[in-house]
């Protein structure tokens, strides 16, 4: 099994896969934004060759902490997903595109390089902060006794 993380942008999707152990996010594809519907259709079909049942949806906040109109965008995506039977989970996707800025940066990648490959490797900070906090590495930790 792996779960598949998703950037959501306007414009773009980006798309990150986990390892079967459910440990490391891996940056897959950015995919063009194509209307809710065959987004859903192609993020399905992603979920298909993947093995993925599950999904983490990168959720933007506000800088007060709240969900604004960009995040009401992305969870119509994300019902819409849940809709086909897929889970759904939401993280917080604060700074997940400067953190990915930082590291394309550190790795001397062009302007126009970065432009390419910013929105997949967003999504696997995102998948990372969830695996993280939430994955079973995590859970396992959580449940040891002090």
């Amino acid at each position: 099994m792996r779960i598949l993380g998703l950037d959501v942008g306007s414009k773009t999707i980006g798309v990150a896969v986990s390892d079967e152990l459910l440990l490391c996010a891996h940056p897959q594809k950015t995919l063009q934004r194509r209307g809710t519907k065959k987004d859903v259709e192609t993020i399905v079909l992603l979920c298909k060759q993947h093995g993925a049942t599950q999904i983490v949806v990168g959720l933007p906040y506000d800088c007060e902490g709240n969900e604004g109109h960009r995040a009401k965008r992305v969870r119509v995506l994300g019902d819409a997903l849940a809709a086909t039977g897929l889970h759904i989970d939401y993280q917080d996707e604060s700074f997940s595109t400067v953190e990915a800025e930082q590291v394309l940066l550190a790795a001397d990648l062009s302007r126009a390089r970065r432009k390419e490959v910013v929105d997949r490797l967003a999504a696997a900070v995102i998948l990372q902060a969830w695996l993280d906090t939430e994955g079973p590495r995590s859970k396992a930790t959580q449940e040891e006794p002090i």
